[in-house]
């Protein structure tokens, strides 16, 4: 995993992927543990503490996972799909996929151009496995300001580095987080039926505001006396120099570095996924749907998935490649359509049910005439013939028809 902050940002008492169920809550787990005294005193929960806790609810679930195991593609075989495999079974068959691939969603790192000609030796997205170590002594310079930016600039403070600078486009630090002001169940439950309009503007408006880092992982990197944050730098070039990198701004300005962490997220792109093979380019997009008005248009959002409201993706060309309604986008590219509910914490639960609902009616439509033909087969009786005994009505009691 590459998650490096400390803590988790969402707040403890939060039920995540507990389902309704007390006692399946990290609140619950803690408490066993810990008591009620450590729970009180506990602020954020450490990001290890967490896997620990899924690690366990794993184990009391019973649910069956694979480490190690990657999909390289998928593909219609008769009515079902064949999934092959990287470092697990050559390939399984599925009647139904989810992509439970969680921020990363529907596409990849972005990788800016600006390190297209620089070795790689030189660089690492944020997502990547990083030498930490390797960073002692040196000069690092991390692009942007985002969660993950800051968690890595932490590390590579922690690990010994000379200095870190931020190297941030923008003007000023982002300091709301806009969606934590919608946040609602109206807002969990209501955002999938909203109109196009609504829904692009909720989301255009959070992208442009720009989520901040959290204030504890952003004073994990202040309070080094050798780190700085540098605004209005827009990084327009890299360039090798001899055993260092100059970096480019597009002020004109420059400066030297040993190292060039990227903290600038990720790119949501479904053509960028190996998984989907020649249906890539099938995929209906926001941008295939809708036209902003000018003053909201965005590149990045409209390269989002246009779904439906089970989380299957839809064909740009009917009848081209169906087998994608089969697919489930249960990741971070489910928020433009479907709103927060497909990976972060607080709406997880709630995501989780509506997706689970939506499968297993479709299952269940598809093989009606199974279940029809069961209705028709069953001949288990409730009773068993020794509950009763059949009487005579009395003639006494009974009345003359011909009367």
């Amino acid at each position: 995993t590459y998650a490096r902050m400390e803590t988790l940002r969402s707040p403890k008492q939060l039920t995540g992927p507990a389902h309704g169920l007390g006692n399946l809550t990290f609140q619950a787990w803690f408490r066993a543990q810990f008591g009620a005294a450590e729970w009180k005193k506990l602020d954020k929960i450490p990001r290890t503490m967490w896997m620990d806790y899924l690690r366990w609810y794993r184990e009391v679930l019973g649910i069956p996972v694979e480490n190690g195991v990657s999909v390289d593609g998928i593909e219609p075989e008769g009515e079902l799909l064949r999934l092959h495999l990287l470092g697990g079974a050559p390939s399984i068959l599925a009647r139904k996929v989810v992509m439970a691939t969680g921020r990363e969603g529907t596409g990849v790192p972005s990788i800016p151009g600006f390190v297209k000609n620089l070795p790689q030796r030189f660089w690492a997205h944020s997502s990547e496995d990083i030498d930490f170590e390797g960073l002692r002594g040196k000069r690092v310079a991390v692009v942007g300001v985002g969660a993950s930016a800051v968690d890595n600039s932490a590390e590579a403070l922690e690990h010994g580095a000379a200095e870190v600078r931020h190297l941030i486009r923008r003007r000023e630090m982002p300091t709301i987080n806009k969606m934590m002001g919608i946040g609602s169940f109206g807002f969990t439950c209501g955002f999938a039926e909203l109109p196009d309009e609504w829904r692009w503007r909720f989301m255009q408006y959070s992208f442009a505001t720009q989520t901040p880092p959290p204030r504890g992982s952003t004073r994990r990197v202040s309070r080094h006396a050798n780190a700085f944050f540098h605004f209005g730098k827009a990084v327009s070039s890299t360039k090798e120099n001899q055993s260092s990198v100059r970096v480019g701004f597009s002020d004109g300005t420059s400066y030297l570095t040993d190292f060039v962490i990227l903290g600038t997220g990720f790119l949501t792109d479904p053509m960028s996924r190996r998984e989907f093979g020649d249906a890539a380019g099938d995929i209906l997009l926001w941008q295939d749907v809708y036209t902003p008005p000018e003053a909201e248009t965005s590149a990045d959002l409209g390269r989002f998935p246009y779904l439906n409201p089970d989380f299957t993706f839809r064909e740009k060309t009917p009848g081209q490649h169906p087998w994608l309604s089969n697919v489930y986008c249960f990741n971070y590219g489910a928020s433009a359509s479907l709103g927060k509910v497909s990976g972060d914490i607080p709406g997880i639960s709630e995501g989780a049910a509506w997706m689970a609902r939506n499968i297993s009616a479709t299952l269940y439509a598809e093989d009606i005439d199974r279940h029809w033909q069961g209705m028709l087969d069953y001949d288990t009786p409730e009773l068993q013939g020794d509950e009763w005994e059949p009487s005579d009505l009395e003639p006494h009691l009974s009345e003359s028809q011909t009367a």
